[in-house]
């Protein structure tokens, strides 16, 4: 039976899989099972042991901590994760958030900064206009 951590941690591997742009088969070829596995493991019906935990972040190239980022020591997710935090991570699993990331480490650092102040002006542009 899933617990909570289980279908967190599972969470956490199905976001890097797919902001890396890896599909369930490659991470299986990584670390030596199959696709169909990497499906339980992201669903949380299957647990993964420390060992493939391991092989996983190697594969994923984060650390082992990567995965339990976000929770508290009882498993819970932590209070800063409760809030509107929350829909952050729903916004990273999306497909066009994923492209936009890709897309933007593919630029060189020169137009990567100019994208990331023209975006920071759009914020403040929209902020203001909303509060007027």
């Amino acid at each position: 039976m899933a617990t909570d951590v289980d279908i967190y941690v599972g969470k956490r591997l199905r976001r890097r899989r797919r902001l890396l742009g890896m599909t369930q088969q490659d991470l299986a070829n990584e670390v030596g099972v199959r696709f169909q596995q990497i499906q339980k493991y992201e669903c949380g019906a299957n647990r993964i042991t420390a060992s493939r935990l391991f092989d996983l972040a190697n594969a994923l190239t984060v650390n082992v901590n990567y995965f339990f980022d976000g929770l508290a020591a009882d498993g819970t997710l932590a209070p800063a994760n409760d809030g509107p935090e929350m829909i952050a991570g729903d916004v990273l699993s999306q497909k066009e958030t994923l492209e936009l990331v890709r897309a933007y480490y593919r630029l060189s650092e020169r137009p990567r900064r100019r994208l990331l102040e023209l975006a920071k002006a759009l914020e403040e542009e929209a902020t203001e206009s909303g509060a007027a």
